[in-house]
């Protein structure tokens, strides 16, 4: 007989237990739920509002953690993860989101991954309706990635990275330059790179002559699920068009098959497709109109 109860997420004391959770109910469609470096990277990022965290929420079976539903980087939105088995706690789940996870302006999006058909139901049945989605593509290491690096580029010396020229990179790959010039803060580096799951020896960097990095592939290795969960990846504008992000993954190919991955994480642009990727993971959006 389920004795399932509900309560608040602790970030110091329930993290590791929900990050197993999520390891355990892990598919490589997330039909269960995001993957656990998902909530890891966020927690340990500066991007990523951690104020609002006890408003996510755990329900557990005699201990045993079976539902959680919290948000991302801000509230506003919610992502399900459930155990298998426990699908008539749907319903309070999406009910939970609609009261604790709604921003100031009364905003709420739920992010529903297609194969949550539970969840799915529960959003239908509480008055949403989807208004949008997209598919994420991963790749299938029984294939081969294979681009090679253009000359007058080196890749950096595994784990061997300099925090400062990653930052840079980074900031100049998503365009953060029209906002102004990197603030010189290493620090949020540092502590995303001191989470407990990070793989910080696992990322592909690229350099130029002159020692900048150009491009930059981040990694959080996830052995238990065979899983290279590829987050971020990124070219500063000058160097795009030249083939480096197919490069980069095809190093961390070449690096994480040997570790045992079986497939590797990517995003839902052309790019993806065109070096080998497949589609894999759909995202839906639901709203009260």
């Amino acid at each position: 007989m389920k004795n399932i109860t509900k309560r608040p997420f602790m970030i110091l004391s329930d993290f590791l237990a929900v990050y197993k959770f999520m390891i355990d109910i892990y598919e490589k469609d997330w039909r269960n739920g995001v993957p656990a470096p998902f909530l890891e990277y966020a927690l340990s990022s500066g991007w990523a509002d951690k104020t609002m965290s006890h408003r996510n929420t755990i329900w557990e079976d005699d201990g045993r953690i079976v539902g959680f539903c919290f948000y991302e980087s801000h509230i506003g939105e919610a992502f399900f993860s459930l155990r298998p088995g426990y699908e008539e706690i749907s319903s309070e789940m999406v009910i939970h989101a609609q009261k604790y996870l709604i921003d100031k302006d009364g905003n709420l999006r739920l992010n529903i991954f297609k194969g949550q058909n539970a969840v799915t139901k529960a959003a239908a049945d509480e008055g949403f309706k989807q208004d949008g989605e997209h598919v994420d593509m991963i790749f299938d290491f029984s294939k081969q990635l294979d681009y090679k690096l253009p000359d007058g580029l080196s890749f950096v010396e595994p784990g061997n990275f300099d925090m400062e020229k990653m930052l840079i990179c980074c900031w100049k790959g998503f365009d953060h330059e029209k906002e102004g010039p990197w603030d010189g803060d290493v620090d949020d580096g540092y502590h995303l790179y001191t989470s407990p799951h990070a793989t910080p020896k696992y990322p592909v960097a690229i350099q130029n002559e002159a020692g900048d990095y150009v491009c930059w592939a981040g990694m959080w290795w996830t052995p238990e699920n065979k899983l290279a969960y590829m987050e971020p990846l990124c070219t500063v504008p000058e160097y795009r068009g030249k083939g480096l992000a197919a490069a980069a993954l095809s190093e961390m190919y070449r690096r994480m098959k040997t570790l045992g991955a079986t497939h590797m994480t990517g995003g839902g642009s052309q790019f993806y497709s065109s070096i080998g990727y497949e589609p894999m993971i759909t995202w839906t959006y639901w709203r009260k109109k």
